[in-house]
């Protein structure tokens, strides 16, 4: 029985693979080389460093002694120190609150501080239980 050339070149792939795949086994079943790493200290500390601990700033404590009040901010009356007790808002904010409020009215509903260049949904989130503007019943 002869065999064809597409059986001997399919045998002869087999075989090779054979042999690679034997090889590999083989070659695994070794004792890998160990791998050694160098390490170069260059700086020594005897003690390590210790921040201070974090102490909140005046203004963050005299926003927060503010804000336990529990009163209400009114949008409509308040001065720049005022609106600077309230959370995400800087003199540079309360600056723009107070020039909108000259240039467009009094507000009527809290959400309009939206309309405030640099003041978005994020900031009026955070402060929108601590402000009024005396019309919401009206």
């Amino acid at each position: 029985m002869k065999i064809s050339r597409l059986e001997f070149v399919a045998l002869l792939l087999a075989a090779v693979f054979a042999a690679f795949a034997a090889g590999w086994f083989f070659r695994g079943q070794a004792a890998p080389q160990p791998v050694r790493v160098e390490t170069e200290r260059t700086l020594t500390q005897e003690t390590p460093l210790a921040l201070p601990a974090p102490t909140p700033s005046p203004s963050a404590q005299s926003k927060e002694d503010t804000l336990a009040g529990g009163a209400k901010i009114n949008l409509n009356t308040a001065g720049v120190d005022e609106l600077m007790t309230l959370p995400g808002i800087g003199e540079k904010r309360a600056e723009d609150i107070i020039a909108y409020r000259r240039a467009n009215g009094p507000f009527r509903i809290p959400e309009e501080l939206t309309e405030v260049p640099g003041i978005g949904e994020g900031i009026l989130e955070g402060l929108i239980d601590y402000v009024t503007t005396g019309e919401e019943n009206r």
